[in-house]
């Protein structure tokens, strides 16, 4: 009888046992697990919206977030950022490189040590981060060109503005080139960089417009710039005389839009960059390939190269079905 009550009692203290263990292992989120967003500029709108993504992707999956980086256009800030994210020995870092050459060393440095590494918005494609997540910019330039070439009719002098040495720009001004090889009336009068800092695209286009030459478009191929082209514009009394071609949604530039003083913007999608990108992340923690890289040319590979987080174009007739929030927990 005493044999039979222990039975029983090993009996059921064994599934319970295996209950326990089976529920700890069911959650394979540990709460000290850290995903870190890098990138320049933090402070600007666009990456605002992005940390709410990485912030909401961390926060379903019951783990930390963090975002780092300089808070100007600051490449060697960005730098530095990122080896205080690797310090930290994250679960994985994302990053938006504005000099993708200073910051591949680094990334190779946070691979090496096994930690996953996923650009977004902007990549290092000579480094060895995993891969890219954000935007295909030179069709995002050819969408954007074949739409200026609507406006200004196949014709008109055109002023770009850029950072000079970031790979996603250069590939949206590629983009607006090859756009514009089937329009041979329109002229690229000047590619003005801004290096960060709206208060030289705003003295750029100043100069411009005292000087009355003539420009017909001012093309914007990052977030910062065409606020103030705009607000230049409207002073001289040329709005709707000159057509503005914006990116991304910064309030501003949503505010210059809903004026009709900036003609349409083309919207990214940071928010979803961050939020796929860090859910990709904790897939690559828990999960890594072996070995972590070199899977760009397998056939078999077990990760993309690019997930193309897509853009479309706001103008004045559709800007109020943008929606400025992101969805709420339980969407």
């Amino acid at each position: 009888m005493r044999i039979d009550s222990w039975s029983s009692i090993l009996v059921a203290a064994v599934p319970a046992s295996l209950f326990l263990l089976s529920s700890c292992a069911g959650s394979p989120h540990d709460p000290k697990e850290k995903y870190i967003l890098v990138v320049d500029n933090s402070k600007i709108p666009y990456w605002q919206t992005a940390v709410q993504g990485l912030h909401r992707a961390a926060a379903e999956m019951k783990v930390k977030s963090e975002l780092q980086g300089s808070d100007n256009h600051d490449p060697q800030g960005e730098r530095e950022a990122f080896r205080r994210a690797l310090a930290e020995k994250p679960s994985g870092i994302l990053v938006s490189p504005t000099d993708p050459a200073l910051l591949a060393p680094e990334i190779d440095s946070a691979i090496a040590q096994n930690i996953p590494v996923i650009t977004i918005d902007s990549d290092a494609p000579e480094s060895k981060r995993l891969f890219f997540v954000g935007t295909d910019n030179y069709n995002t330039g050819l969408m954007g060109g074949k739409l200026a070439a609507k406006l200004l009719n196949g014709k008109g002098s055109v002023v770009f503005y850029t950072i000079n040495g970031q790979s996603n720009l250069t590939e949206r001004l590629h983009g607006y080139q090859a756009a514009f090889a089937d329009h041979t009336d329109i002229k690229v009068m000047q590619v003005v960089d801004m290096n960060g800092n709206s208060d030289i695209a705003f003295d750029s286009a100043k100069k411009l417009i005292d000087s009355k030459t003539k420009v017909d478009a001012f093309i914007c191929l990052e977030a910062l710039s065409c606020s103030a082209v705009a607000d230049v514009v409207n002073r001289s009394g040329m709005a709707g005389k000159v057509t503005i071609i914006a990116m991304d949604t910064d309030p501003g530039t949503i505010d210059w839009v809903n004026k009709g003083v900036i003609s349409a913007t083309i919207a990214q999608k940071p928010y979803t960059m961050a939020y796929y990108g860090t859910k990709l992340l904790d897939d690559l923690h828990h999960h890594p390939p072996n070995p972590l890289t070199g899977w760009g040319k397998r056939v078999f590979s077990p990760i993309p190269s690019f997930v193309d987080t897509g853009t479309f174009i706001v103008n004045k007739e559709n800007v109020g079905t943008l929606g400025q929030q992101p969805p709420s927990a339980n969407q």
